[in-house]
């Protein structure tokens, strides 16, 4: 399973931890000068209170892959989050938590695993699914203001966020956000292997009423698939 493939659309479920306190002052000597803008705090102060007060939603998402050689991929995909439950689909993989486990869905090979959900300690989990819930708070990216534009009449701001640890896989983190709304358009991650995906919303749906099943696996809808549980 690609982990990009459904750490961008996940971060759309942290959106309300997006401001928490600022980060610690970073050890890294690379990084040792460098502290969160406050401007870019208040925007994310002010995007976590809209999501915030979103009971649940659900979102449509384009998913743009970039990857070195290879012609640029676009897919569709949809992803819904009721507190610490959520449900992703994208191509021919889905991802489904009860926010107990993880239930990972492939399609083509008719094959669902069943996963502890991630811990949010583990840094090669930073942008897993679940960890990605509370990873702000950790201290590990530095976030600022980078850019404040216009495009097709329309006010945009762009935030970015930068690991501080120098080997992390990500160079950086970029969200794009209305000026006007706070809403989020996209967001962008930058693997140091050359690699871009861009997860830009469609269509957003703010507290959406789900079955009190919806996030739920349940085997009879999957006839034929081979259930394996991984789970330790």
């Amino acid at each position: 399973m690609n982990k990009f493939l459904f750490a961008i659309a996940a971060l759309l479920l942290s959106l309300p931890v997006m401001a928490q306190k600022p980060a610690s002052k970073p050890k890294a000597a690379s990084a040792a000068t460098e502290v969160n803008d406050p401007k870019a705090k208040t925007i994310l102060d002010k995007i976590s209170k809209k999501y915030d007060s979103y009971a649940s939603l659900e979102a449509s998402f384009n998913l743009e892959i970039e990857l070195a050689e290879q012609a640029k991929e676009v897919q569709k995909g949809a992803v819904a989050r009721k507190g610490k439950q959520y449900k992703v689909d994208v191509n021919s993989q889905s991802m489904l938590s009860d926010g107990k486990a993880l239930w990972v869905i492939l399609h083509k090979n008719k094959e669902v695993q069943i996963n502890d959900l991630p811990d949010p300690k583990d840094d090669d989990n930073l942008l897993s699914p679940e960890s990605i819930f509370s990873f702000y708070k950790k201290g590990k990216f530095i976030y600022a203001l980078v850019n404040d534009y216009t495009e097709n009449g329309r006010a945009l701001q762009q935030i970015e966020f930068k690991p501080i640890d120098k080997n992390s896989e990500y160079s950086k983190l970029r969200l794009t956000l209305d000026k006007k709304t706070y809403e989020v358009i996209s967001v962008k991650a930058f693997s140091k292997d050359g690699s871009r995906y861009t997860f830009a919303i469609t269509k957003l749906t703010p507290n959406k009423t789900f079955a009190a099943n919806y996030f739920t696996f349940d085997k009879a809808k999957y006839p034929g698939y081979h259930v394996e549980d991984l789970r330790e």
